[in-house]
C-alpha cells in the first residue's frame, strides 16, 4: 500500500487513539485532576493532533493513478474536446449531414 494513502487498519487506530483520549480525560475529570495532568494531556493531545493530520492529508491524497485521470479529464474538457454539456448533436446518426435531421438513406 502506499505510504501516501491512510488505509483502514490506521484509521482504526486513529478512532481508538481518541476514544482512549476520551476516555484518560473523563477519568481524569472524575477524580478533579485534570490541571494536576497538564503535561500528560499536552502530549496525549499532540499525539492525536499529529494523526488527524495525517488522517486529513492523507484521506484526500489522490493515488497517482487518480491524478493522472483527473489530469486527463481537465485537460480533455479544456482543450474542447470533451464537452460533456454540449447538447448540439446528441444523436449525429440521426441527421443527413445538412444539420436539418432526416433520414440519410433517403
Amino acid at each position: 500500500m502506499s505510504e501516501e494513502v491512510y488505509g483502514p487498519e490506521r484509521a482504526q487506530r486513529l478512532v481508538a487513539l481518541l476514544r482512549a483520549l476520551a476516555e484518560r480525560i473523563q477519568e481524569l475529570d472524575r477524580t478533579d485532576r485534570l490541571l494536576d495532568a497538564a503535561p500528560e494531556l499536552q502530549k496525549l493531545l499532540g499525539n492525536a493532533r499529529s494523526e488527524l493530520f495525517h488522517y486529513e492529508v492523507r484521506s484526500t491524497y489522490d493515488t497517482p493513478e487518480v491524478a493522472e485521470s483527473r489530469r486527463i479529464v481537465e485537460e480533455a474538457t479544456r482543450d474542447g474536446d470533451l464537452a460533456l454539456d454540449d447538447t448540439e448533436d446528441d444523436e449525429p446518426w440521426r441527421t443527413d449531414g445538412t444539420g436539418r435531421g432526416g433520414d440519410p438513406e433517403a
